[in-house]
This record gives C-alpha cells, structure tokens and sequence, in this order.
C-alpha cells in the first residue's frame, strides 16, 4: 500500500472532523435561549424590563408608553385633591409607611411594595373614586403619606427602584404589608378575615425580624374590661354577649394566630375583633396568652400589624444580610416577578 496516500487520506478525515466540531462548538442558540439567559439575570439582579406579559399601566393614569404615570391625589388633611407625579406619591408613602432613618434598601423595598399596592388599587376599582382621586394620603382608606418625613434616604431608595412593581402571572399582586409579623407571616384570610379566593402568591414565612428587633416591639400586652370587649364583639357581630364571660381561642390559622374568639357565647372574628379595639391597641391576633381578672381580660401577643405580606422588620433584617431590595419582595410573596413599567 501507498504509505504516502494513507498519511493524506487519514490527514483530509482528521482536518474535516475538526472543522465539523468547530462548526458545531459555533452553532447559533436555539431560539430563546439567549434571551433567556438574559432574563434570567435579569430577575436574579433586579427587575426585567417590560416583559410581554406584564400588565399594561392603568388607562386613568396612563400618559404615554413606557413613562411615568400621573395621580390625582386626595389630601385629607386639606380636603383637597393634588396632581402629581406618581415617583413623587411614592416618596411620600414610603416616609410615612417605614422609619426614614432605615437602611435604604429596605426603604426601596418599601417603595416596589408601595408602587405596587397603588397600582393594583387603581387597575381594580380605580383607586378611590368617591373622592375623585387615584390615592389618597389616608392610611385608613389608603396608605399612609408622609411628605415633611422624605430625606435624602428615601430620595434615592425611590429613585433605585423607579418604576418597579410586583407582579404575578401577568397581573398586578395585592401587597398587603405590616410593621412586623412575629414569628412567621399570614394567610390573608386569617390576618385579614379576607372573604375572597386566598391569593396564590400570599404565603407563610418565617419572619427574619425575631432576631434583631428590640423586645418593646416585639411582644405587647393590653387589658381591656369585659364591657369594652361585649361592646366591640357586639359592634362586630351584631350579638350582645350574655353574662360573665372568659374570651377563649376556638380556632386558629396555620399560622397561629387567632381566627375565631368566643365571649360569652358568641363567636367573633379576631382580625374584626382587633380593628374595632384599634389595631395599635390590640396590635396583633398572635396570642400568646388570654388571662381572666374578676372584670377585665388581659391579652398579651407578638407582632404589630395583620401579619400578611412583608414584614417591614423582617425587610429590616434582610437588608442587613446583604439581601437586595427584588429579593426582599420575592422572599414575602410567593412566584412574583419585579418589573420595571417605566424609565
């Protein structure tokens, strides 16, 4: 046999497979697959940029594609309704709603949180129609507003997230929030008494506050008089209670806390309960105990707030792990997305 033929034969082989790896190792991705990649990121490090499944903007405050919505907003203070800017809503919101001298990611978590409750207020029913408004500075109809409490923290922390908002599966997400959760969050149904389908991106999670906040906002205790409590599970249920009465847990959620109390034979709903007597007063339904003193009740609790959604403490102690102001969102709810509906 020709040797020198074999060495060019075998030569051409070997010179063509490594042009067919080499072409392959090159080949285009499939389609999506760099796209993908790219989303990915995107969600690892903050919020896509609108992505096609996102809910459009709400026609009422709607101005162009792409930018920032504008609001009517309700002063109650003044009685008087304001145009501004939305950025400049959220600003206000966030200084009233968290303490100002916080770190400022968990502040821009606040503001996602709060551009997010106000625009699903908006796209359900319009916001607060029966004033004329979107929003209102009201925290007992809206969210509370703050403008004399903004500084330079707050500036910024709106400014990092601007236009961020939380979604799920295309919609706009309900997001509920409190001061602190205790040892773990709520069910809406049993913090809230929420009637409705529970939402699916409302979930239970351990709380990360228990471990850095001080103990005076961590537990409460409060007595009441057997006449305050008959009154208010009266205002609440339309029943008088009868008699002496203990008050007594007849059921809980899977969280812990109270969801139905019984006074003097008559059930009344804890989260109702607990709004009638003022929530900073009965400032959970996390009991931990319920003592009878001839006529008074004493009650005594972990949390502040309903205990649905983010906790503002728990946002706290993230933040203080390094933990971004996206991630801190996606920790409290469930399978949500942070995009980004304007520049």
């Amino acid at each position: 046999m020709n040797f020198k033929l074999l060495f060019k034969v075998k030569f051409i082989v070997i010179l063509c497979l490594l042009l067919t790896f080499s072409f392959m190792g090159c080949a285009p991705p499939e389609e999506g697959e760099e796209e993908n990649g790219a989303l990915d990121e995107q969600e690892e490090n903050g919020a896509e940029d609108s992505p096609e499944d996102a809910p459009e903007i709400p026609e009422a405050i709607f101005t162009a594609p792409d930018e920032e919505p504008r609001l009517s907003v309700f002063f109650h203070e003044e009685d008087d309704v304001r145009e501004m800017e939305f950025e400049e809503y959220i600003k206000g919101v966030v200084a009233g709603e968290m303490d100002p001298t916080w770190p400022k990611d968990a502040l821009a978590a606040q503001a996602i949180i709060a551009r997010s409750f106000t625009m699903f207020k908006i796209a359900e029913d319009g916001g607060l129609p029966e004033r004329n408004a979107h929003a209102s500075t009201d925290i007992q109809e809206f969210q509370a507003y703050s403008e004399e409490d903004i500084t330079d923290e707050v500036e910024q922390a709106v400014e990092d997230t601007r236009g961020e908002i939380a979604i799920h599966e295309g919609n706009f997400i309900r997001a509920w929030f409190h001061a602190f959760a205790g040892p773990r969050t709520a069910t809406a149904e049993e913090g809230l008494g929420f009637a409705e389908e529970e939402p699916p991106y409302i979930q239970i999670v351990d709380s990360p506050a228990m471990d850095i906040i001080p103990e005076e906002e961590r537990d409460w205790e409060e007595t009441f008089t057997t006449q305050e409590l008959s009154q208010a599970a009266e205002a609440v249920t339309g029943e008088s209670p009868q008699g002496e009465f203990d008050v007594e847990i007849i059921e809980e959620g899977p969280s812990g806390r109270a969801v139905l109390l019984e006074m003097g034979g008559v059930e009344v709903p804890a989260p109702e309960l607990r709004i009638e007597l003022g929530s900073e007063v009965m400032r959970s339904t996390f009991y931990e105990e319920i003592e009878s003193q001839d006529n008074e009740i004493r009650f005594s609790g972990v949390g502040f707030g309903h205990g649905v959604g983010m906790c503002q403490w728990g946002a706290k102690a993230l933040v203080q792990e390094d933990n971004a102001p996206e991630d801190v969102v996606t920790y409290f709810y469930d399978n949500v997305r942070i995009v980004n509906l304007w520049e």
